[in-house]
């Protein structure tokens, strides 16, 4: 997508109408209570809206509406051609607003618009059309025969399913989840994060323009501990699928287990590791993609290069390559076209990511290591001795690459599986077979060889361990959390034959 000016962001930004309803039943609607939340610019720390401080009055009035569009079949029982229309045109919709969607997006989140408009806007209208042209060519099965019985395998809509998505890509999680969970017939019920909500419900409107029918989605917002809690509790709630931090991951299996048994989806955090060995080809090109893993979005990126494992023959090479490459990462203002790097998404945040970069200055700082200003960290890079450190164990969520030098493959491998996620991996090398092998051993649901990714809408992503479980987003697998199988058995022999009068 063509880039503008600053100044043309600018002015869009100040002629935007900001959503300040949540969208229920196919209209904006108040939190039943009258409360609301303050929505935050996270570059400026300036109030730019409000959002309703929805609770469980709207999540049960809300779910209420996505049951009665349900049962009554007015988009679950309709024809997955018509449902890949609607859909479609929601991705042109999508496209024709691209503009409005990553400017609200990067003032609601601190994004770069250069990631926005490069990335998140498109990619989101990529998937919600990719999941919809899909859903007319997923073929239902036969098991094998005898001459006395057909049994069909088919797919249904699992019914009503919760959405939780996480503020560091409000727009492509949304598209990740809302994607099949509609390709599939489901009525959905999302939860967006407090602090990134807007783009949700402007999605929303979007999708009733496109014809979506009233109550097949609605957006409650507001925190966690009214909306999403209740959301994860209801009985009328058929599954969950959830995105964010291990910690709330856990309370949404608790609150599955004390009500109905929800099924429950869930991809959670990572400590992904790049593995560079010594033979790597084209240093340039792996500092470059290490540089994007990690300082992409901030480093707010559960699948976030931020382990760097480097064969100690390679390291200084390309330590040299890094410092390179990442200055062209420039910190600033997200709407500048030419910044790459913008504002972490709270204060909160901004003050955890600060107590590891006082952590790294007991470290060797490669490069980096300062905060720029509230909410901006520059990007950096520091070599660290102790494998057990915080800063190589735990999950920054920031602009922090750690460096591990390691002797042979084996203990590249061995620290790589050495944490308790295993979301993402990476492993450059120019021995091909030693790279794949290196791969089969890597314990982690997305490896890439000789690059830095998470595949494309068309390979699954989730992780192992402790980085979820249940299902998977992207892909046809994506569909298989928001149906259920249902075996049809017919018996082919006549009454008579059996000796039944």
């Amino acid at each position: 997508m063509s880039l503008l000016t600053h100044d043309e962001y600018k002015a869009i930004a100040a002629s935007l109408q900001l959503p300040s309803n949540t969208w229920i039943d196919g209209a904006y609607r108040p939190a039943i209570s009258g409360k609301t939340l303050e929505t935050l610019n996270p570059a400026t720390g300036k109030v730019i809206g409000t959002i309703p401080a929805c609770e469980k009055a709207d999540v049960d009035f809300a779910v209420a509406k996505a049951r009665e569009a349900f049962e009554d079949g007015r988009w679950s029982r309709l024809h997955p051609g018509a449902r890949n229309e609607v859909l479609v045109e929601l991705s042109k919709l999508i496209t024709r607003n691209a503009h409005e969607l990553a400017v609200m997006e990067s003032l609601d989140s601190g994004k770069t618009i250069y990631d926005c408009e490069n990335v998140d806007v498109p990619e989101t209208a990529h998937v919600i059309e990719w999941h919809g042209e899909l859903i007319d060519k997923i073929y239902d099965q036969v098991s094998p025969a005898s001459n006395d019985h057909i049994a069909m395998v088919v797919r249904e809509p699992v019914g009503v399913v919760g959405l939780v998505i996480p503020w560091n890509f409000p727009l492509l999680m949304l598209a990740w989840k809302i994607g099949p969970a509609l390709a599939s017939g489901c009525s959905v019920v999302v939860k967006p994060a407090a602090e990134t909500s807007l783009t949700a419900l402007r999605i929303a409107e979007l999708a009733a323009e496109a014809g979506l029918p009233r109550g097949v989605l609605n957006i409650v917002t507001g925190m966690g501990v009214d909306a999403g809690e209740a959301l994860g509790r209801h009985p009328d709630v058929d599954m969950v699928s959830f995105t964010g931090s291990m910690a709330t991951g856990r309370r949404f299996l608790n609150y599955s287990a004390e009500s109905n048994l929800k099924e429950v989806v869930l991809e959670l955090g990572g400590k992904n590791p790049c593995i560079v060995l010594d033979d790597a080809e084209d240093l340039d090109a792996v500092a470059a993609h290490v540089v994007n893993g990690v300082f992409w979005n901030m480093g707010q990126n559960c699948s976030a290069a931020s382990r760097l494992i480097v064969q100690k023959g390679v390291k200084d090479k390309l330590l040299q390559k890094l410092k390179v490459h990442a200055r062209e990462w420039i910190v600033g203002e997200p709407l500048n076209p030419e910044v790459r790097v913008g504002a972490l998404i709270s204060t909160g945040h901004f003050d955890k990511v600060c107590r590891y970069m006082k952590l790294a200055q007991g470290e060797e700082i490669v490069m980096g290591g300062k905060v720029v200003g509230q909410g901006f960290i520059e990007p950096t890079i520091v070599a660290v001795n102790d494998r057990n450190s915080a800063l190589v164990r735990e999950e920054v969520f920031g602009p922090l690459l750690t460096v591990i030098t390691v002797g042979t493959f084996e203990e590249a491998i061995s620290v790589a599986n050495d944490t308790e996620y295993g979301l993402a991996a990476s492993i450059f090398s120019a021995n091909g077979k030693r790279a794949l092998r290196g791969a089969r051993m890597l314990r982690a649901g997305t490896v890439t060889v000789n690059s830095f990714g998470e595949g494309d809408i068309t390979t699954p992503f989730g992780g192992y361990k402790q980085s979820g479980f249940g299902g998977r987003d992207n892909s046809i697998h994506a569909h298989d959390q928001y149906t259920q199988l249902k075996t049809i058995w017919l018996h082919l022999t006549d009454s008579s034959d059996m000796g039944i009068d």
